[in-house]
Parts: structure tokens; sequence; C-alpha cells
């Protein structure tokens, strides 16, 4: 991210931010984050500020953050493609679909040729009916799913569209491949690395994932949270 020479009344005009997520933080955290260090760095009593697009605590990369009157363009940033780019353990499934649970089965890969994958791959792309993971934030019933989950409560989860434009594995072992993703807004990655478990005849679960980009913006040009409390300084 280039210099620039921040102040409070272009904050409060409006800014669009973009920060490089740390692993373990919400989005939501961010965000407080960011308020804080506006609030304190920069005397602001009252500022808007909201983020385009969540990622979820065991994802990094990047997070559009908007200020002011900003805010108003968050629904256009949200809507644009995101890039994405992770890890797919093979042969094991886990509730969540990544690793915020335990593996609760594990089945055989020998059978997963390159082939094979490539193919089960390059069938996801286009428009295709995707379930949200039980373990999201999505409500059904008045509370959110992963409420339900924890709950041990089985409810039914629609199935909505999503575009997957490009759906690349860039390296594989017997047991683990790592991916690069184009797809639309509302994806979920996780459920995407389940039902390819399932297309392989095995099981998979997310391990590490990514965000390189969404629209015209790409993590290489975002702030880290120490750099941006350091540009606020200078």
């Amino acid at each position: 991210m280039e210099n620039r020479a921040f102040t409070a009344a272009g904050f409060l005009e409006g800014e669009v931010l973009l920060f490089d997520k740390p692993l373990h933080w919400s989005s939501f955290q961010l965000v407080n984050k960011v308020k804080w260090l506006l609030k304190s760095q920069l005397g602001l009593k009252k500022i808007k500020v909201g983020h385009a697009g969540t990622l979820d605590p065991l994802a990094t990369g990047l997070l559009i953050v908007c200020t002011g009157k900003m805010t108003k363009s968050i629904d256009t940033f949200q809507a644009e493609t995101k890039i994405y780019s992770g890890t797919i353990k093979l042969g094991a499934t886990t509730p969540s679909y990544d690793l915020e649970t335990e593996v609760d089965a594990v089945f055989p890969t020998a059978h997963i040729t390159d082939e094979f994958l490539s193919a089960a791959a390059k069938s996801f792309e286009g428009t295709i009916l995707q379930k949200p993971p039980i373990y999201s934030a999505i409500k059904k019933d008045g509370k959110r799913l992963y409420e339900h989950a924890r709950a041990g409560e089985t409810v039914e989860i629609a199935a909505r569209p999503v575009q997957i434009f490009e759906f690349k594995v860039n390296r594989r072992s017997e047991t683990e491949l790592d991916f690069w993703l184009t797809c639309s807004k509302g994806t979920y990655v996780r459920s995407l690395a389940h039902d390819l478990g399932m297309a392989l005849q095995s099981g998979a679960h997310l391990t590490a994932l990514r965000r390189e980009g969404s629209g015209a913006f790409l993590v290489k040009e975002a702030y880290t949270v120490e750099s941006f409390e350091a540009a606020l300084t200078t």
C-alpha cells in the first residue's frame, strides 16, 4: 500500500481501506480495531466504519474496510468477484468443513489420480447449487446455523446458486492440494472443499484460505494492522 497523508476530515468524508486480515481475527474485530485507531490517533469521537465481505477467523487476506460516507458503497464492493487461494485436506471430513471442528470420518485417497482430481474440480465451474455449511452465520428459524449445530439440532439447509469462474489445482500430494479459485459473492469455499471430496468418492475439508482479491482490489496492495497504525502516526 502506497504511503498516504490521512486526515480526520478525509475519513469522515469517506475512505476505502484495504487490509490483510490476520489469522484468528474476525472481520468484526478488524473493523473495531480500525475504529479504535481512528478515534485514539485522530481524535474522532464518532465515525462509521464497516467491511465489505466477511472472512472467517481461520482465513486471511483481503478485507475491504470503508469509513464515513463510503460505507454506502459496501454493497457494491460485496457484489464483486472474489479470488482465493488455499489448501484442502483429502481423505477426511469435519462437521464445519474446515479446522474449526475435529475430523469425524476418514476415507481412502489412493484412487484419486491427477486426471480424476482435475476433472472433478472442473465439474464445479459454472453456475452451481451450493449448500452453506451448518457451521455458518446464516439464520434459520431465528437462530444462526452454527447455533443449531452446536446444540446438536438437525436443520434443512436450502441450496443457493453461486458462480465458480475458475477452480484450479496448483499442487497436490496423496492427501493434500493447493488451489486457486475465482468465484461470485456468496460462495462458501468450505462447502466447495467438502463437495469436492464427495465428487472424489472420498472426503475433504478446508485447512487454509486466503482472499487474494475482490473486484479490482488485491491483497498485495493492503495494509497490515501494524502498517496502518504506523501510517496514521507519521
